[in-house]
């Protein structure tokens, strides 16, 4: 498929012949409704309601097989939303059964709904219909199957982002609790979450523990729970904060079992995080090219397989823009007759790939000297804002990462083009 725009639509759009039987499918939690049509998007046979499981999956196959044979249909594409999770299961399925699957995307779905009729009316089975008319005008994306390495990718980092986000979260609900009970904390240990903090708040959180005991007793406290611990000046300055503290000193039982139960979401979530991403350094040694794109410098393996995992095998993009698109951030304009619109980027496409993609660049031009130059050149020389550098670069990252997963070769910093003329 060529990477051009305007080509890849007439080849969409040229894909759907006259012996295609075109099917839209539209999805739900626990029944399904496809309808079908030509290639010329006349409808053909009644709507078909199907349960999600495996009879529903058979009642549809024997539906299209039936219209294919009634009708002399040779060839069959089912085009559906990709609504949530619910969609997998059935694209799995046709997978297995050699019919090809595309997506639509809601979106446009939700722009064609009137095309028919000429109303604003929405029901399942005329989903069906504008899915499938979608489908034959060439408005369809293909499904990227992946091995084993990228669904495994994709799971993990799925599960990584809510870890972080129970993570952030009960760290959070501990700087607050500091705050209310025993804000002096601060002055003694700058990071609340530090490894002399968390011991603190496990062995004597209250200021009214600390200031009966003595700078011997914190001390002898903290090699309990610490390699390395701090000393007696500080567990000394710890005891004079506690005495002289204006943290509230109500419901204190309250506040202590709430800080537990606060510690062991931590602990738990910090567990979970180290694992899962020590699963994805795993993952990441069975794809081949994993090593070339992680000599790019400033590149970490958490990125690349965020990356990784919500765009696929690299290799089978055709050309780096291909990815930005998948990610959504090409761009759009709005411009009509004189008047000339903003430019910025869709967002149409996966959110977490573009997420990744621009940690992955600010990474890179924090710590990677060719793009280091490039960003500076963009913004001293060229007077680029500095977020519009950033999207410059997160396109030649896109074009770097699908050019070395292509050819499977090292990343050569060489090859990125010099910023200043060579002198004759």
């Amino acid at each position: 498929m060529k990477y051009k725009m305007q080509d890849k639509q007439n080849q969409l759009i040229e894909r759907i012949s006259d012996s295609h039987l075109v099917v839209g499918v539209d999805i739900a939690q626990q029944v399904h409704v496809a309808r079908a049509v030509n290639y010329r998007g006349i409808v053909i046979g009644d709507p078909l309601s199907f349960e999600n499981n495996e009879e529903g999956f058979v009642r549809l196959l024997d539906w299209i097989n039936q219209l294919k044979v009634t009708k002399g249909f040779n060839t069959v594409i089912v085009g559906m939303e990709p609504t949530g999770h619910y969609w997998l299961n059935l694209s799995k399925w046709f997978y297995s059964q050699s019919i090809e699957v595309v997506t639509v995307n809601p979106h446009l779905v939700k722009k064609n709904k009137e095309n028919r009729d000429n109303t604003q009316s929405k029901s399942d089975k005329k989903d069906a219909l504008v899915i499938a008319d979608m489908v034959k005008n060439g408005y369809y994306s293909f499904i990227r199957p992946s091995s084993e390495a990228f669904e495994k990718l994709r799971v993990l980092m799925s599960n990584r982002d809510v870890i972080v986000k129970r993570l952030v979260s009960s760290t959070n609900q501990i700087n607050r609790w500091v705050d209310i009970i025993f804000p002096e904390l601060r002055e003694v240990f700058k990071n609340v979450t530090g490894k002399g903090a968390i011991a603190t708040l496990r062995l004597f959180p209250t200021p009214l523990e600390l200031r009966s005991m003595k700078s011997q007793d914190v001390a002898e406290g903290w090699k309990t729970l610490m390699k390395r611990q701090p000393g007696l000046k500080k567990a000394q300055s710890l005891i004079e904060l506690a005495k002289r503290s204006v943290g509230s000193p109500q419901a204190l039982d309250a506040y202590k079992l709430h800080l537990e139960q606060l510690l062991e979401e931590f602990d738990l979530a910090t567990a979970q995080l180290e694992r899962v991403e020590k699963e994805v350094t795993k993952a990441l040694e069975k794809v081949t090219y994993t090593d070339k794109l992680l000599g790019i410098k400033g590149l970490t393996e958490i990125t690349l397989g965020g990356i990784l995992g919500e765009a696929g095998d690299l290799s089978k993009f055709a050309h780096g823009n291909s990815l930005l698109r998948h990610a959504g951030l090409h761009l759009a304009e709005s411009s009509s007759g004189k008047w000339k619109g903003q430019i910025v980027i869709s967002k149409r496409g996966r959110s977490r790939l573009r997420r990744f993609l621009y940690l992955a660049t600010l990474s890179l031009v924090m710590n990677n000297p060719e793009f280091k130059e490039l960003h500076s050149n963009n913004v001293k020389v060229k007077k680029m804002k500095k977020m519009k550098s950033i999207m410059k670069l997160i396109g030649k990252l896109a074009r770097i990462l699908v050019g070395i997963a292509r050819r499977n070769e090292p990343y050569c910093a060489e090859r990125i083009q010099p910023l200043t003329p060579i002198a004759a």
